[in-house]
């Protein structure tokens, strides 16, 4: 994480990204300007995070280690959004890494000097209850989606989503278990991709080579999906 101190860096985040609509105290006061670099996190597994995030640009994913010690690929993130905050309002057990995939810009409130303005705020508690509100809907219309359309679809946003400078290299024991589906099954489509020259392998990464077939897959399971 690299701190930007530069005061007209700030102002301009802040009225770039509406920000202060998000509080009626003086948030401004308290708020860094900070970058995580791709793979870099954002929150580390079982670590409480020591300011709440407000990411205004980039892309993120969240996961979390199982028990038994696989990886458990969870959801993305995409700006605008909140990063910390079930932590902030009190969950703390099952705290779960979110890793930057591409550079991510957030505005960061220290939460040792804020926790208590945050949550007697009524102005950031309506906006926080409503952005908890539209990702549990939004997660479950992924859940639905799964069942709806094909793998192809699927995997064709999953690539775009976990994919930076057009390099995909998510482990397949992951995206198979996210997908909901066998490891053959994925490993057939990829395979599919590459015949039809939506990707190319190097080594053991995938280059897209067709982004546009891939939008045109992914749109058909999320026409607002873009890149």
């Amino acid at each position: 994480m690299r701190e930007n101190k530069n005061k007209s860096d700030i102002n301009a985040e802040i009225q770039r990204s509406g920000f202060m609509n998000f509080f009626s105290f003086p948030a401004d006061s308290f708020v860094k300007l900070v970058t995580f670099s791709p793979n870099e996190y954002i929150i580390e597994e079982s670590l409480l995070p020591s300011h709440l995030f407000f990411l205004t640009s980039g892309r993120a994913k969240l996961y979390t280690t199982l028990a038994n010690g696989k990886i458990a690929l969870i959801d993305f993130f995409r700006a605008p959004c909140f990063v910390g905050e079930m932590e902030l309002v009190g969950h703390t057990q099952d705290i779960c890494s979110v890793q930057a995939i591409e550079p991510c810009v957030c505005l960061a409130l220290p939460i040792l000097q804020c926790r208590e303005m945050l949550l007697t705020d009524p102005v950031f508690l309506r906006k926080i209850c409503l952005y908890l509100g539209g990702k549990n809907a939004r997660n479950i219309r992924s859940l639905t989606k799964n069942q709806a359309y094909t793998l192809e679809n699927r995997l064709a946003g999953f690539i775009l989503l976990s994919t930076a400078t057009d390099i995909y290299k998510e482990k397949h024991s992951h995206a198979a278990d996210y997908l909901g589906v066998s490891y053959r099954h994925l490993l057939y489509v990829m395979a599919q991709f590459i015949e039809k020259g939506f990707l190319k392998k190097e080594n053991r990464i995938y280059r897209i080579a067709d982004k546009q077939a891939l939008l045109e897959l992914a749109h058909v399971v999320d026409p607002d999906l873009f890149f």
